[in-house]
């Protein structure tokens, strides 16, 4: 029986594909845990995101293991496209404007995966889809197109970090004033810290 990965059980609370994507590191000032750690954590995360089906995800899993230099080189950039992902955004919600290269390098990435997108045909109108083929980066396609429409909608006012880790997501409550990546997790943790506290300054 195949053990279940990180990548697989990873909790995709950003609201928006590009931030659950960041937030696969948890800690980018000082690393605390890593949810990739591989191409096959790259492509068992993008099944597990929706970006990739079960059929998909098993040809790159074979080919990656077939091509190890470019499955490889795929993860790397990969991982760098997380990390200028994560810092537009992060400097975006402190009041900070995101670095140029930064910005360069993410439109740059975005105007070369656009060339795999292809016009789909729908019941009322059309999609933009992509390309079929066995391209091992395939996943990082919808990856950059997510960062650029969201960069570039009204939600971007949204898009907040978490009060206690460092993930990012898009605040769509009523009256947005989420605080926490997730109230099961960092909220319920900053609660029982408080209680603590309280408790132990009470005796």
């Amino acid at each position: 029986m195949t053990e279940t990965r990180d990548a697989e059980v990873h909790h995709l609370i950003g609201g928006a594909l590009c931030l659950d994507f960041a937030n696969t590191l948890y800690g980018h000032s000082e690393s605390v845990h890593e949810y990739l750690y591989d191409y096959r954590d790259l492509v068992l995360w993008s099944r597990h995101a929706g970006i990739l089906s079960a059929h998909k995800a098993g040809i790159l899993l074979s080919k990656g293991e077939q091509a190890p230099v470019e499955s490889e080189a795929a993860f790397r950039q990969a991982i760098q496209i997380r990390e200028t992902i994560f810092h537009v955004f992060a400097s975006l919600v402190q009041n900070e404007s995101p670095r140029d290269d930064e910005l360069v390098k993410l439109h740059q990435v975005w105007l070369e995966n656009q060339s795999h997108s292809k016009l789909e045909p729908t019941e009322s109108g059309f999609t933009l889809g992509w390309e079929d083929g066995n391209n091992l980066a395939s996943m990082l396609w919808p990856v950059t197109r997510s960062a650029v429409e969201l960069l570039t909608s009204d939600e971007l006012q949204r898009v907040k970090q978490c009060g206690r880790c460092d993930w990012l997501f898009v605040d769509r409550s009523r009256n947005q004033k989420r605080r926490w990546c997730s109230m099961s997790a960092c909220g319920n943790r900053v609660k029982m810290a408080r209680r603590y506290q309280r408790e132990k300054q009470g005796t």
